[in-house]
């Protein structure tokens, strides 16, 4: 598969898709609870993207995923399973949403603080936001994929954190995983140069502890290693001519 520029038509769809996207995070802030299962935060967004926004949510069934959405606690990294646990107070979780409208994908995550949590969650939370921010500002035409990754590894490391390597930001359009693979560490001016009509995602992952991980029994929940926390944020982002679109901003980030 290359790399595909999408056209002002595939741009005006993704735009829409990523909207979409952001707007279930947005619905979901006051359900997330002590006492909440994830299922019942997996209904809420399924009922919510097919009937309100008459979408797809494209995890339910990608490669076997029996759910609507991805739901990570704590010590898992990503693709968690909505299940009848329950949250308590002072877990950190990862909602991971992706619509399809009109064929095109939408795919965005944002970390969540259920109750309190304690202050190295939400210092490891925040510089997580803040190396997926520090790698979208530099993304323009002339940038390279390799300097996405080293602005994200060299700030996570410089706040003592570890970026986990096996799973990375992807194209996305018509399929929900295209080229190129983005890479949250790397060499600054390695790998594809940035085109005008890329769009992509970026979606760090960091661990309070050593970075490597696990895939559990059920083939897709990935848990640190040594059980650190971890967190990640993740955006779909347009390359245009002079710079980037974040197509899945929220309005707390506007």
């Amino acid at each position: 598969m290359s790399i595909s520029i999408k056209n002002q038509s595939e741009i005006d769809k993704m735009r829409i898709a990523g909207k979409l996207a952001a707007e279930v995070l947005e619905m979901i802030v006051p359900h997330v609870v002590p006492g909440v299962t994830t299922d019942e935060l997996d209904q809420i967004c399924h009922n919510y993207i097919v009937n309100d926004q008459q979408a797809i949510p494209a995890p339910l069934n990608y490669r076997g995923f029996p759910k609507s959405i991805c739901t990570s606690i704590n010590q898992t990294i990503c693709h968690g399973i909505p299940s009848d646990k329950k949250l308590k107070k002072g877990d950190i979780i990862n909602i991971d949403i992706t619509v399809i409208k009109d064929e095109y994908h939408g795919d965005t995550s944002k970390m969540f603080c259920v109750g309190a949590v304690s202050p190295h969650a939400q210092r490891l939370i925040n510089i997580t936001q803040e190396s997926l921010f520090k790698a979208i500002e530099i993304v323009k035409p002339g940038t390279t994929l390799g300097d996405i990754g080293h602005v994200i590894q060299k700030y996570a490391e410089s706040n003592r954190y570890s970026v986990v390597r096996e799973f990375c930001g992807h194209g996305i359009g018509k399929q929900f995983h295209e080229d190129p693979h983005v890479m949250h560490f790397g060499k600054a001016g390695e790998g594809e140069v940035l085109q005008a009509g890329m769009i992509f995602t970026i979606e760090p992952m960091l661990n309070i502890g050593k970075r490597h991980m696990k895939v559990l029994k059920d083939g897709w929940t990935a848990v640190t290693k040594d059980r650190s926390l971890s967190a990640q944020w993740e955006h779909t982002i347009l390359v245009t001519p002079t710079g980037h679109e974040v197509l899945t901003l929220r309005q707390e980030e506007m």
